[in-house]
């Protein structure tokens, strides 16, 4: 009887370590060739974990950068179809010769011409966030992906260019006025004044946009353009209502459901599989858990002729289907490319017009943003600035300028980064195959422009939950912090702007906050609101270092001023006199000094010159 015990037993304890063995393998094989490529000079170029390099980044591994790219990636990849779509409503560099060029679209030149700039801006929005991506990663070395901005790329295209070019002023002369927009943020970059905006921003603020941009992202995931159609506009009653119809059943004048409330199928596939089915994996920490869902939506949306179909039989459906078969293409730029207008001068008050609008804008926009998307992978100093700060600024403000001449609207920091970042990634090795990703998408651009918005929908959702937790560092015990966070964190969301958000905020703080120090100020500190004393500190000098130059200049002050006080050839020997020496900051040890390198008059011994008889008997 003990025989077959004993052969149970050996079956039992051997068959499951056989088929560990098995399974981890590959596992193991990438574990050790994760530690490999760490420790090498490629490791330590990105300061992965592991690395040896004295600011390496402990939680960073070169499997996990990647998957956290291609997250990124999945998420940003309605840009493609989004942006080409938006831009070339405007028409681009087509002719047309109607008064009411709303009627352009029925002549069939235009209307071919238009498809023709629509598939050029395919390939220019793909290969601009490519390149901006890969060199923002490889000169910052963060986690942060570049492409051209959703909410600067609607003011684009219906306000400033307008439909077929109905706006104040033509297509050409609006990318000179992104392309000299961009040569204005380098410089701003330069002497520091973006570093300055983010720094005298009060932190509750800064805070507060990154709370508003997880709302923002719910808000464009539960949307029925980039999204899974949960919510729609409410008409006249409301701002925001119940959605989940089929597309078809929403009116076009309010764009609330007629019928048929959340009894859209592609409503219910997105929640089960991109949501919840994704929020399962995540409790299992399950990797490219969000790229599962991704993909999964995709493929099951991807056959003709089911009721979640990516490609009805309708015109529209059709055009995507053809485009999609080609799975591999190359789409030269044909009528977008360096198309800029210097003859401004028929269009000059309206351009200059573009111009600051564009520049406030985005500035406001893209310092939030990209500040919000540092500040979520934990790389925020105590000063409030991150490393290779004016490199990240200089990258994207050239990039918009080159972006300009590919025909297309300003780039910025992309708030889907964020699901790179919850993904683990925390260096530029993530954006760089994000940009890898974008730059195959030029060639493979059907598959990618083919992933439908409610594939994404839910991920934007999970990235928001994953954004708003820091909602408790803000300091809700003043009013003062209070009101103005609070108004950042529901303008970003209802305006669909990080900037307008951010802008109705400042004012508030400013107004409020300048009445009550104003109050207690003429009161001499007798009328002091409630709980005065926990308000946030805040300064408009900000805080940390100055602008690279000004510590260049200062530092050739300070080199200058010691090579006037030192005598030729160095020698520590004058006469035995009591003298006066002049010293500065930081010149040598044990001499006074004060701080900004300002100089000190101190009296000093000084040891006198040996005689030579002195000298004779030294040994």
């Amino acid at each position: 009887m003990s025989q077959p015990i004993h052969d149970e037993f050996v079956v039992e304890t051997h068959e499951p370590s056989a088929r560990r063995s098995r399974f981890c393998g590959l596992r193991d094989f990438c574990d050790l060739a994760d530690l490999w490529i760490s420790a090498s000079r490629f490791g330590h170029f990105f300061h992965l974990g592991g690395s040896g390099h004295p600011k390496e980044i402990v939680t960073s591994s070169v499997f996990r950068e990647i998957r956290a790219g291609l997250t990124t990636f999945a998420t940003m990849a309605y840009i493609i179809a989004v942006n080409a779509s938006m831009l070339s409503q405007t028409g681009g560099t087509c002719e047309c010769t109607l008064v009411d060029r709303h009627q352009c679209d029925t002549l069939p030149a235009f209307a071919a011409c238009k498809e023709e700039v629509r598939r050029d801006l395919v390939t220019a929005t793909a290969a601009i966030a490519g390149m901006a991506s890969v060199v923002f990663g490889l000169l910052t070395n963060l986690p942060v992906a570049i492409a051209p901005g959703m909410g600067l790329n609607a003011y684009f295209a219906f306000q400033v260019v307008g439909v077929n070019g109905t706006g104040s002023i033509p297509y050409r002369t609006a990318l000179t006025a992104i392309f000299i927009e961009g040569f204005i943020f380098i410089f701003l970059a330069l002497t520091g004044m973006r570093q300055w905006l983010v720094k005298i921003i009060p932190a509750t603020l800064k805070t507060a946009t990154g709370v508003g941009i997880g709302f923002l992202l719910t808000e464009v995931g539960l949307s029925y353009a980039s999204g899974i159609g949960a919510i729609t506009g409410g008409g006249g009653g409301s701002p925001l209502t119940l959605g989940g119809c089929p597309s078809e059943l929403l009116d076009p004048d309010s764009g609330m459901c007629t019928s048929g409330v959340m009894t859209n199928p592609k409503l219910w596939l997105a929640v089960l599989c991109g949501g919840i089915f994704t929020a399962f994996l995540m409790a299992y920490r399950v990797k490219y858990a969000l790229v599962i869902g991704i993909a999964l939506i995709s493929v099951i949306s991807w056959p003709r002729n089911t009721a979640v179909t990516y490609f009805p039989d309708t015109v529209e459906g059709n055009s995507r289907f053809e485009f999609f078969k080609q799975v591999v293409a190359w789409h030269p730029l044909t009528r977008i490319t360096n198309q800029l207008e210097w003859d401004i001068q028929a269009s000059g008050s309206h351009f200059a017009l573009a111009l600051f609008t564009f520049l406030y804008v985005d500035i406001i926009d893209a310092t939030a943003t990209l500040y919000s998307m540092v500040r979520f992978c934990g790389v925020v100093d105590k000063d409030g600035d991150f490393p290779r700060s004016t490199i990240a600024y200089c990258t994207d403000a050239a990039f918009i300028s080159i972006a300009a001449l590919l025909g297309c609207s300003p780039v910025t920091a992309f708030i889907e980064s964020g699901a790179g970042i919850a993904e683990g990634g925390r260096t530029g090795l993530t954006s760089i195959v994000t940009g890898l990703c974008f730059l195959v998408a030029v060639f493979f651009a059907p598959i990618f422009a083919s992933i439908p918005p409610w594939a994404t929908g839910c991920t934007l959702v999970l990235v928001g939950c994953m954004m708003i937790r820091q909602i408790t560092q803000i300091n809700w015990r003043y009013i003062g912090d209070v009101l103005p966070s609070f108004v950042v964190m529901t303008f970003i969301p209802f305006s669909y702007s990080v900037a307008y958000g951010l802008i109705a905020g400042i004012f508030v703080y400013t107004t409020l906050n300048g009445l009550i120090g104003a109050v207690v100020y003429i009161s001499g500190g007798r009328l002091e609101p409630r709980e005065y004393e926990l308000k946030e500190y805040w300064s408009w000098k900000g805080s940390g270092q100055p602008p690279w130059f000004v510590r260049a200049v200062q530092k050739r002050r300070r080199k200058t001023a010691r090579d006037v006080t030192t005598p030729a050839g160095g020698s520590e020997f004058r006469s035995p006199q009591q003298e006066r020496v002049v010293s500065f900051t930081g010149d040598s040890p044990g001499r006074s000094s004060t701080k900004g390198g300002s100089a000190t008059v101190t009296e000093q011994p000084i040891l006198s010159r040996p005689t030579p008889e002195q000298m004779t008997r030294m040994p």
